[in-house]
């Protein structure tokens, strides 16, 4: 059983920053292809960013060139930098993660385990 924790959410205004981490109890990490998903108030869980285990990435088109997802498999974490954070982007932000060597995901279907999500909210 592998266990996600997300950290670092909050409140931040239009234009800001924020950098989410999520910590795996998993001891091959780098054996995990992982994601952030998120849900707004009202709408469905939608893919944030994936990276594979090989190091590359993916993107929803509107987190594209505000968002880098990264990954640091000797300290277990996968990060999210957020920047210029937009109202939209307000939603519970959670870590996800895929057993098995592979890209990066490009949705929730298959993934193995989650976190519990952290609260992300701007203010206009």
């Amino acid at each position: 059983q592998v266990q996600l924790v997300e950290s670092g959410g909050g409140l931040v205004q239009a234009g800001g920053s924020l950098r989410l981490s999520c910590a795996a109890s998993a001891r091959t990490f780098s054996q995990y292809a992982l994601a952030w998903f998120r849900q707004g108030p009202g709408k469905q869980r939608e893919l944030v960013a994936g990276i594979g285990t090989a190091g590359n990435t993916n993107y929803a088109d509107s987190v594209k060139g505000r968002f880098t997802i990264s990954r640091n498999n000797a300290k277990n974490t996968v990060d999210l930098q957020m920047n210029n954070l937009k109202t939209e982007d307000t939603a519970v932000y959670y870590c996800a993660a895929k057993k098995g060597w592979g890209p990066p995901p490009r949705g929730s279907g298959g993934m193995d385990y989650w976190g519990q999500g952290t609260q992300v909210t701007v203010s206009s």
